[in-house]
């Protein structure tokens, strides 16, 4: 698991391989994250919009930007927390993923927090050490 903590804004992510969702032999390879976001904070903030860079293996960058997470804008109270899934897919068979939220407390300050950088590993992906 990978975790990150911006402004008492806990982000944890934990990316999953799914091989029946990939094709080996045609260059495509998917993943599932699970990302946990918690207001440790004393003020209610909402998630506006995500920033996403990914990675693949041979250097190449995607960049992502839109409104909110899987359709949604989510609301956290002091101590709530939403979790949501989403997927990649990548032409390697790994890489990584990086990225930011902006959001807005409920006294209308603008902030971002940092998403932790997360590895894209599948199990045919061979690992060397330098």
């Amino acid at each position: 698991m990978y975790r990150a903590v911006t402004r008492q804004i806990e982000v944890t992510v934990e990316p999953n391989f799914l091989p029946e969702r990939s094709s080996v032999d045609k260059g495509q390879y998917f993943w599932s994250y699970t990302i946990v976001i918690t207001n440790s904070g004393n003020e209610t903030v909402q998630l506006r919009t995500r920033h996403w860079i990914i990675t693949d293996a041979t250097g190449r960058k995607h960049e992502v930007r839109g409104e909110g997470v899987v359709g949604e804008q989510p609301v956290l109270a002091p101590g709530e927390r939403f979790e949501y899934t989403s997927g990649v897919p990548l032409p390697t068979a790994s890489g990584f993923m990086t990225g930011r939220y902006q959001m807005v407390s409920e006294s209308g300050l603008h902030f971002e927090i940092d998403v932790p950088t997360f590895s894209l590993d599948s199990p045919d992906n061979k690992r060397v050490l330098n």
